[in-house]
């Protein structure tokens, strides 16, 4: 009777097993319902499945044939292009069925980044970052079903990952708005109303973090100072949550599985964490850039936020970590296909994290609309340091992205001030002259330097007629605070 029994028991597992073994067809947390693909160009899904498993995908009426699962279970299939539109049925068949929903095609954007992309809408922890202005009204006010949301869950990871936990695709709603990223929200928002398509927006942001946390380690091979970290890093088996400040680990975990993943474009908004290493920043961060182009092998639209006023502000001109951080950052806008939003007047002296993420989501998708849309006449930076010629104890500033120069409410300009030879810098009295800025101070008869807004909370007041701040910026090249530092 016994023996009849573990007979019996044992066909039932084989049963069960052979079924399990049969039904083995499973997609990423990044493929499902309400997911937006990326419009106008061939589509790409994936999944795994069992060995030589037949897996099929029918969407819009046609039907199509995976690539037969590789050795890890593998496999993908390409849709042809097809534009704007949806909601439609996506069914994935191997030996199971599985059934996606209310899928659209539009744009998919990838927003990254520290805390000021993480913070949401309206944090539900009482102890979490504040909530942004007129969060309620926001909040109400979220109802466009055509734009979707995706939270990558924090994690790292020694080395790249298959697949990234997370949210699953939610449609934005009042019910959903509140706890995801406000920069990615407003940005998407824009862009979402301005050209009337479906948006997906894909959150991968951790606070406190810095830039090589995000770069792979191909990626930080070009910078020696890194090169024993990552050697160290990848070969352990298990790593700490608090691990996730070190190179590579947020890459491997929180941006490696999202590679399939089509895009429109990037934003980006990190560098707090890095300030203490601005030199550094200067190859750092168009490494991050350059890596993550390869790794999507594509020069996907790159678009970031340079680091709002923070901090007290400083009687008299004086070095700034900050400052010397933006810097780094506009550097980047030598790479092709990258844009600037500058935050420089949005910010709050006791608060990292401005409560106006409106702006800052808006200037985004102002620069947007021309690096990744194509509306390359479109003003989207305020004035831009160009050149600069002495007369005297006079300096003239010459700037680009001009758009008209404005002293913003009426005010005399603020912000400016000039050196000597010395390098010792005191503040300028400046003045408009047409499309261009005056610069002299009686303390400077024979200045060689002039800087704007450099400092970690500037109080500069320079525009244009778009209302757009004055991109911060000094003359000199003589070595800052962080000069050095690795």
């Amino acid at each position: 009777m016994a023996a009849h029994f573990r007979l019996s028991l044992l066909l039932l597992l084989a049963c069960l097993t052979g079924h399990v073994a049969r039904a083995t067809v499973r997609l990423p947390a990044l493929v499902g319902s309400h997911m937006v693909l990326k419009r106008d160009q061939p589509l790409r899904l994936w999944g795994w499945a069992g060995p030589s498993e037949a897996v099929r995908l029918t969407f819009r009426g046609r039907s199509y044939a995976a690539s037969v699962p590789d050795a890890g279970g593998r496999w993908q299939a390409t849709l042809p292009a097809m534009p704007a539109g949806g909601p439609y049925i996506l069914t994935v068949v191997g030996q199971n069925t599985i059934v996606l929903n209310d899928v659209l095609v539009g744009d998919v954007w990838l927003a990254a980044g520290q805390s000021n992309m993480q913070l949401q809408v309206k944090d539900s922890n009482p102890r979490g970052y504040q909530p942004v202005q007129d969060a309620d009204q926001e909040i109400a006010a979220a109802n466009y079903p055509a734009i979707r949301l995706f939270t990558v869950r924090q994690s790292a990871a020694s080395r790249p990952a298959a697949d990234a936990a997370g949210s699953g695709w939610q449609v934005c709603s009042p019910a959903t708005v509140a706890g995801f990223s406000a920069v990615a929200y407003f940005f998407g928002r824009e862009i979402h109303q301005r050209y009337q398509v479906p948006v997906g927006l894909l959150v991968s942001s951790w606070g406190g973090t810095p830039a090589e946390a995000w770069v792979s380690a191909e990626g930080l091979r070009a910078l020696p100072e890194f090169g024993p970290r990552i050697t160290g890093f990848s070969r352990r088996d298990s790593i700490r949550r608090d691990d996730h400040w070190q190179p590579t680990a947020l890459y491997n975990s929180m941006i490696a599985p999202l590679r399939p993943v089509a895009l429109k474009g990037i934003i980006w908004y990190q560098g707090e964490s890095n300030a203490n290493r601005a030199e550094q920043y200067c190859t750092l961060f168009p490494a991050l850039i350059a890596d993550w182009r390869a790794q999507w092998g594509t020069p996907l639209p790159f678009l970031f936020v340079q680091l709002a006023n923070y901090q007290a502000a400083k009687a008299e001109p004086a070095e700034s970590e900050w400052a010397e951080l933006r810097e780094a950052q506009a550097g980047a806008l030598a790479l092709p296909g990258t844009g600037m939003a500058t935050a420089i007047d949005v910010g709050d002296a006791a608060d990292i994290h401005p409560h106006n993420k409106q702006a800052v989501g808006y200037r985004l998708a102002l620069v947007a609309r021309r690096v990744a849309y194509g509306e390359k006449k479109l003003v989207t930076s305020g004035p831009t340091y160009a050149d600069m010629a002495v007369t005297g104890a006079s300096v003239r500033l010459i700037f680009t992205s001009v758009g008209g120069l404005v002293a913003k409410n009426g005010l005399p300009l603020q912000g400016f001030a000039v050196a000597g030879a010395d390098r010792v810098f005191y503040w300028a009295t400046a003045r408009l002259a047409g499309d261009k800025v005056l610069v002299e101070s009686p303390q400077v008869p024979a200045p060689v330097a002039v800087r704007y807004d450099w400092a970690d909370n500037p109080a500069g007041n320079l525009t244009n007629k778009e209302d757009l701040p004055a991109v911060p910026f000094r003359t000199d090249t003589w070595p800052g605070l962080t000069a050095g530092r690795k």
